[in-house]
C-alpha cells in the first residue's frame, strides 16, 4: 500500500506541473482536451493528420526494409500535404546525407537525398510542409538557431519529378536558440509549433516545452527570421519514475483545429506513447 501511495503522489505531482496554469502569458492559450496512446515502436516518433481526420503514426517498425538496407535507420516526425506523405530519414552518425521520402496518394514512393552542407548535422528530426505546399521545413538535433527549408519534393515544381537530389533552399533564422527539436508543424502560414525535448530549463523556463515560431510573412523562398517563445511544458505523467521522458512528434489538424503532441514515458512504461490533444481556448 505504501508503494502505491508513493506512485499516486508522484502522479499527482506530475499532473500539477502540467496543468493549464503552466501556460505562458499571451495568446494563444491551448487547452488540453484528450489523452490517447499509441504503440511506441509503431508510432513513437511522430504523427500526422489526414484530410479525413485519421492519424498516421511513425515509429521504428515503420521503416521499409529496402530503406533500412540502404542505411536509413531512423524516421522522424512526418507530415501530410495534399495527400502526399513526407517522411524524414537519417542514417548513421557518420553519414554525409539525409533523405526525405515522399509517398503519393496513389502509394508511389520517391526518395530525395540531401547532401549535408558544411557544419550541418546528420539529424533529420521532422518534416513540416508549408500550407501552400511549396516548402519543406526540417531541423537538426542539439542547440540550433535555425530551421532548414527545402523546396517541397513533388509539390514544388523546382524539384525532380521522380526523386533525386534535394538542395537546401534557405533557412529560417531563429531569434532565440532552441534545443533538441523533435517535431514541428504549421498552424498558419506564418506560425509553427515545435516540440522540444530540452529538459535543462536553461533556454526556456519550461521543461520539454512546446515552442511557437512566428514568421513576419509566409515563406517565399527568401531567408526569414522567426520569433520563438515557449507556450507551455508538455505533460510528463506516468506511474513509472525510473528513467526520463522524451517528447516526440507534433501535429496540427487544420480541419478540426486540434493540436497533438507525443510524449514517451520512462522505464517500462515507454512501450506506450502518450498523445496529448489541445484546442485553442
Amino acid at each position: 500500500m505504501k508503494r502505491q501511495l508513493v506512485a499516486l503522489a508522484s502522479l499527482s505531482a506530475a499532473l500539477t506541473l502540467s496543468a493549464p496554469s503552466a501556460f505562458a502569458s499571451g495568446e494563444p492559450h491551448w487547452v488540453e482536451t484528450d489523452t490517447a496512446y499509441t504503440d511506441t515502436l509503431g508510432g513513437g516518433q511522430g504523427l500526422a493528420s489526414r484530410a479525413n481526420g485519421s492519424l498516421l503514426y511513425r515509429g521504428l517498425t515503420d521503416i521499409p526494409l529496402d530503406l533500412r538496407l540502404k542505411g536509413w535507420n531512423h524516421v522522424g516526425d512526418p507530415d501530410i500535404a495534399r495527400g502526399y506523405v513526407f517522411d524524414a530519414y537519417q542514417g548513421a552518425d557518420t553519414g554525409t546525407s539525409k533523405m526525405f521520402a515522399v509517398t503519393t496518394p496513389a502509394g508511389k514512393r520517391y526518395e530525395y537525398v540531401h547532401q549535408l552542407n558544411p557544419g550541418e548535422k546528420v539529424n533529420n528530426s521532422f518534416a513540416a510542409v508549408s500550407p501552400d505546399g511549396q516548402w519543406l521545413v526540417s531541423g537538426e538535433w542539439g542547440d540550433q538557431t535555425r530551421l532548414q527549408v527545402f523546396p517541397a519534393p513533388l509539390l514544388n515544381p523546382s524539384t525532380p519529378p521522380a526523386g533525386g537530389a534535394l538542395k537546401e533552399a534557405w533557412q529560417i533564422t531563429l531569434d532565440k536558440p532552441v534545443r533538441d527539436i523533435q517535431g514541428c508543424d504549421f498552424v498558419t502560414d506564418t506560425r509553427l509549433v515545435c516540440a522540444s525535448n530540452d529538459a535543462t530549463g536553461t533556454l526556456f523556463p519550461e521543461i520539454r516545452p512546446l515552442l511557437q515560431v512566428d514568421l513576419p510573412h509566409k515563406l517565399d523562398g527568401q531567408p526569414i527570421t522567426g520569433a520563438v517563445k515557449s507556450l507551455f511544458a508538455l505533460p510528463q505523467r506516468s506511474i513509472c519514475t525510473d528513467g526520463t521522458f522524451e517528447s516526440e512528434g507534433v501535429d496540427y489538424d487544420v480541419n478540426s483545429g486540434t493540436l497533438r503532441a507525443e510524449m514517451i514515458p520512462p522505464g517500462a512504461c515507454a512501450l506506450s506513447t502518450a498523445v496529448y490533444s489541445y484546442r485553442q481556448g
